[in-house]
């Protein structure tokens, strides 16, 4: 054993300077990182590998057996066959690196749109078939939703689906705590309205202003500005521009009205939080839960006063 280390230690001193020169010339023929140089060569077959024969070379002195030829011929091919080992293992770990960076990223996409279904809503209405038993409120959220499709605005007729899920939610809240000949109903169900009603208004508006400008193409203008920018007219470039601050112009105030139609659906979720505070079912129990479970402590502590001696 003593005589194949040494041998192996002979092996890795006379390869390191092979290695070396490869490595020097072409740096992957002679490493196995992802993204190899010359620094990396000088450290392994300059210190690193020659240290390790060393190493070997000093353990195999002391039995006083001469080098063997198997490992001298293991030392000659020690490098040649680590390599691919190495690269190969470097491999296996950037793949599984891959494979759980994937699965992180998966997951959080998932919980991204879990995030979004929730904030959105369970019920998702179509305006070419409201609901059978849909009332005017509902049909009036699916015309304007009808509408922002009509004007391309997908990303804005989402609103229409949140603001129907609340509505739902909220009247749902409200038949379960109170009756409809209650004067609570009624007047919760007014005030609910009226927040909707409001909503809605907000979304035909939108769409009246996303159809202004549902032809106008920035992308084109932005494209155009930048291709023809000097051979254009001044009267044509200003125009191009007019159009440019048109959209500009009305994307701001489609964001401010979306801000207000969020507050609106803060409004419905306060309700709907508000609504499941209120008690007005009588309790089943003939006492509270916490003078019931003082009671229960007071018998259990005096329970052995019941036991029979003989």
């Amino acid at each position: 054993m003593l005589g194949f280390l040494q041998g192996l230690a002979y092996g890795l001193f006379v390869t390191c300077l092979p290695w070396f020169l490869i490595g020097m010339v072409n740096p992957r023929l002679a490493l196995a990182e992802p993204h190899p140089n010359r620094l990396q060569v000088i450290i392994r077959y300059w210190l690193l590998v020659p240290f390790v024969a060393f190493v070997l070379w000093l353990t195999s002195l002391w039995g006083g057996f001469g080098p063997s030829l198997g490992g001298w011929l293991a030392g000659l091919a020690a490098i040649a066959v680590e390599l691919p080992l190495e690269r190969g293992f470097r491999g296996w770990l950037a793949r599984r690196r891959a494979r759980r960076q994937a699965a992180r990223q998966a997951a959080g996409r998932r919980a991204e749109q879990a995030r979004e279904a929730r904030e959105k809503g369970a019920l998702t209405l179509d305006p070419a078939h409201p609901p059978a038993d849909a009332d005017d409120l509902v049909l009036a959220i699916a015309d304007a939703k009808r509408q922002l499709m009509d004007a391309a605005r997908e990303d804005i007729a989402v609103q229409a689906d949140r603001l129907y899920s609340r509505y739902h939610h909220v009247m749902a809240v409200l038949g379960a705590r109170f009756s409809p000949e209650e004067l609570a109903f009624q007047r919760a169900h007014s005030l609910v309205g009226e927040v909707c009603l409001g909503a809605v208004d907000t979304l035909n508006t939108m769409a009246t202003q996303a159809r202004g400008v549902a032809e106008v193409d920035s992308d084109f203008v932005k494209r155009r500005l930048a291709r023809e920018g000097e051979s254009l007219s001044v009267a044509e470039r200003l125009a191009l521009k007019r159009r440019l601050e048109l959209v500009e112009q009305t994307e701001r105030h489609l964001r401010e009205l979306s801000a207000r139609n969020e507050s609106a659906l803060t409004a419905l979720d306060d309700a709907a939080v508000a609504l499941t505070r209120v008690e007005t079912h009588r309790p089943q129990a003939s006492v509270a839960a916490d003078q019931a479970l003082a009671e229960l402590r007071r018998f259990v502590d005096g329970a052995g006063r019941y036991s029979r001696t003989p």
